[in-house]
């Protein structure tokens, strides 16, 4: 069954075009990944620096499998190092 992940982040104006280079490197490597199926990208109106990626998954377990990946630990530390938090997810599946 497929799975929605949402991916939230905050991130402080100065630091918004670093984050935008990590995120695309995280993209290109996602592309590539055993049931991915899609990802949009989301940035709040009311609220700067704050986005959403919501990314589609064939199963949980492909989207548990990309997340032990080397390639991907490696840039999720340095986007969170970024960001000065862990980003937060959230895991939705259809009802």
């Amino acid at each position: 069954m497929a799975v929605k992940v949402l991916i939230k982040r905050k991130v402080v104006a100065k630091l918004a075009p670093e984050l935008e280079t990590l995120l695309r490197k995280m993209r290109a490597l996602t592309l590539n990944q055993k049931g991915y199926i899609s990802g949009e990208t989301f940035t709040r109106v009311d609220e700067a620096g704050v986005s959403m990626v919501i990314s589609t998954w064939q199963s949980i377990d492909d989207w548990r499998a990309w997340t032990l990946t080397k390639e991907r630990i490696e840039l999720q530390e340095k986007i969170d190092k970024l960001l000065g938090e862990p980003t937060k997810y959230e895991i939705f599946e259809n009802a």
